[in-house]
């Protein structure tokens, strides 16, 4: 198994660095290089179709599972995709910031980044791995069976309450009057980033999915990259300082009252 592994990681890596240059080039002819995070969305089916093929596996489980990324990636890669398309040529301020001050080492800083970008897509395909790495003669471990309806469960809570935050979103900035205005309405009057945490969800749905299969323990680095990288990296900080800078007091006291990350009462 061990080998078969590290030929789809290989195959896996060989596959971003691709995808990911070719994003850059694109990305500087547009000048836009926030298009990474759709073709950064969308690179997750290819690699889990690209697992499946490679790897020995149980095919009623494999096959089901490879259909569960391949849909939450599409999804996630159109609306982002289709967010960028409305706002081009106007760069997603995290990427003109970064554009900022990188300066006129911008390009070769963003083509590192971007291949930075492809080397988490093949770290947090680990669970995908593990789930398409079941030999049809492997004794599962004990309950593998409950992991997998479980992530099932798990996974469409996830991809619902991420496509219903996305949704509430768009609807209260498409409206005029909510110009400069928290947004307060649906999931968000309980979390002020339930897109973030149910995106979590989803992940955590994929590793206890690679529980069900040997050595799937490996998968929980996914989920613990993604919080890690939601919380404190490019997610949430990112996010709330540039939201600051816009609205001011208005988000401060949304910070007070309501949850970061976890759906939750507000705070009176």
């Amino acid at each position: 198994m061990l080998t078969t592994a590290l030929t789809m990681i290989g195959l896996a890596l060989a596959f971003v660095v691709v995808e990911m240059t070719v994003t850059w080039i694109l990305a500087r002819k547009l000048n836009n290089f926030g298009i990474v995070d759709a073709v950064w969305s969308f690179g997750f089916a290819p690699i889990a179709a690209l697992y499946l093929f490679a790897g020995k596996y149980q095919p009623e489980q494999s096959v089901a599972f490879v259909l569960m990324v391949a849909f939450w990636s599409l999804r996630l890669g159109t609306h982002l995709a289709l967010r960028i398309a409305k706002h081009h040529p106007h760069e997603d301020v995290r990427y003109a910031k970064l554009r900022a001050d990188w300066g006129e080492q911008a390009d070769r800083k963003m083509f590192w980044f971007f291949q930075l970008q492809g080397a988490m897509q093949v770290l947090l395909s680990l669970p995908f791995l593990f789930a398409c790495s079941r030999p049809i003669e492997a004794k599962l471990p004990l309950g593998s069976d409950w992991f997998t309806i479980g992530s099932y469960a798990l996974w469409l809570i996830g991809l619902l309450g991420e496509s219903v935050a996305d949704r509430q979103l768009a609807r209260f900035r498409a409206d005029p009057a909510n110009k400069g205005k928290v947004c307060q309405t649906g999931l968000w009057n309980f979390s002020r980033h339930p897109n973030y945490f149910f995106e979590w969800l989803v992940w955590v749905s994929y590793a206890l999915f690679a529980l069900g299969s040997p050595w799937g323990w490996l998968g929980i680095i996914a989920p613990a990259l993604m919080l890690h990288l939601l919380l404190n990296v490019t997610g949430i900080p990112m996010t709330e300082e540039l939201s600051l800078k816009s609205k001011g007091d208005a988000y401060r006291e949304y910070q007070r009252t309501t949850s970061a990350f976890v759906p939750w009462l507000k705070k009176v």
